[in-house]
């Protein structure tokens, strides 16, 4: 049965919110926002059992999805939606996916959420399989969308993991690696944007960016495979070339310019 008072909902610790003064709401924003990393680095161990197995798929061609509808949702398709720029990965390899599609993004739709049977016939426009892999989103660990989603792939035998901000969410049965971030009573109460949007983005950019180190995407500490959309960026590939290679800024603008890529002036110069 569906838990009427996840942790997320519960009551603010704090009282009388709009009699605090200015000075008085962003001091205990903060204190309660520095609880998150502590709830995180709790879930790391199944947190690293979640990166080993979606790196096992993805090695054998699989593709990562992300579903969720609000704000989760929201944090899933903005993780994905960085990864291309970050590591030269194609848009189809990690894909985020919401609740009431892309309109979702910027405007909440009606209802989306509450639909148990759309996550799965969102997600076959993508010609799901099982060498895919799905994370479910979802603070409360009780949307329906997402739940559906996750039992839908589990008749498929698709792997899934989720992350939700709750001991009690039904969504980490229906996961093979369930992450729970209990991160307890919003400052403002149920406002999950806040503390449990704030651990569910940094357990993404922990798992994504895991993922593709184990991928090959970085070497040593840069990201060689980023794409040159930019000024800044082109500017910081030349300076990794600059350090790799132990050359000046001109000859480094020219090799890049030339290979279009940092990792293509390395393997030219075998320092890949």
């Amino acid at each position: 049965m569906k838990d009427k008072n996840p942790e997320t909902e519960r009551e603010s610790l704090y009282q009388d919110l709009d009699q605090m003064s200015v000075l008085e709401l962003l001091t205990n924003i903060n204190t309660e926002d520095r609880k998150v990393p502590q709830i995180v680095e709790q879930q790391i161990p199944k947190i690293e059992k979640l990166v080993k197995a979606i790196v096992k798929k993805m090695q054998l061609g699989g593709r990562l999805f992300y579903i969720g509808a609000g704000t989760s949702g929201r944090i899933g398709v903005l993780d994905a939606s960085e990864c291309p720029p970050t590591f030269g990965v194609p848009p189809d390899m990690i894909i985020g996916i919401i609740a009431g599609g892309d309109t979702a993004i910027r405007t909440a739709v009606e209802n989306a959420e509450d639909d148990v049977n759309q996550a799965w016939k969102d997600l076959e426009k993508y010609q799901i399989s099982s060498l895919d892999f799905i994370i479910g989103i979802a603070a409360s660990g009780n949307t329906p969308y997402v739940l559906g989603g996750l039992k839908k792939a589990k008749e498929n035998k698709v792997k899934t993991g989720s992350i939700s901000c709750t001991s009690t969410g039904l969504i980490a049965r229906e996961a093979d690696y369930p992450i729970e971030l209990v991160t307890g009573p919003e400052f403002l109460t149920g406002s999950t944007r806040m503390k449990a949007g704030t651990a569910q983005k940094l357990a993404l950019n922990m798992i994504s960016t895991s993922v593709m180190i184990k991928l090959g995407k970085v070497k040593g500490n840069k990201m060689v495979d980023m794409q040159l959309s930019n000024e800044k960026l082109v500017k910081r590939a030349v300076k990794m070339i600059m350090e790799e290679l132990n050359i000046e800024y001109d000859l480094a603008a020219t090799l890049l310019q030339e290979h279009k890529s940092v990792r293509a002036v390395l393997l030219a110069n075998n320092k890949i």
